[in-house]
C-alpha cells in the first residue's frame, strides 16, 4: 500500500511531462490533457484514501465489539501496514458470531459475560 501511494507523485509529474509541449505556446488540448490527468490521480488518491479510512473504522469497531482491549492500538497498526495489517487482526481476533445486546443494542460476542460497550451481562 506504501508503493502504491508513493507512486501517485509519480502519477502526477508523468501526466505534467505529457501535457508539455516543445514549443513555448500550449495549446488548448495540452491544458486539457493536464488537467484530465490531474483529476483521474487526485480521484483515485481520493478513492484509496476512503478505502483506507473506511479499513480503519472497520478495524476498530470489530475489536471493540469483540471485547479486545487492545482496539486502538490494532486499528494504528492496521493504518500503518495497510493490507498486512488487516491481515494480521484477521488471524489474532477472537473467533465467534456478534449478538446485538439487549441493553444498548450495539454488537458484542455471543458467548461473552458482559457487553464491552455497557458493561450488562
Amino acid at each position: 500500500m506504501k508503493r502504491f501511494l508513493l507512486g501517485v507523485p509519480l502519477l502526477f509529474a508523468v501526466t505534467n511531462l505529457l501535457a508539455q509541449t516543445t514549443d513555448d505556446s500550449p495549446s488548448a488540448g495540452d491544458a486539457a490533457a493536464g488537467l484530465i490527468g490531474g483529476t483521474c490521480g487526485c480521484i483515485f488518491f481520493l478513492v484509496v484514501m476512503g478505502i483506507w479510512i473506511a479499513l480503519a473504522v472497520w478495524v476498530y469497531k470489530d475489536a471493540k465489539s469483540r471485547g479486545m482491549d487492545n482496539a486502538i492500538l490494532l486499528t494504528i497498526v492496521t493504518v500503518v501496514t495497510g493490507l498486512l495489517g488487516l491481515v494480521l487482526y484477521l488471524l489474532m481476533r477472537p473467533k465467534g458470531n456478534l449478538v446485538l445486546c439487549p441493553s444498548c443494542q450495539k454488537k458484542r460476542m455471543e458467548g461473552s459475560a458482559k457487553c464491552p460497550h455497557c458493561g450488562n451481562p
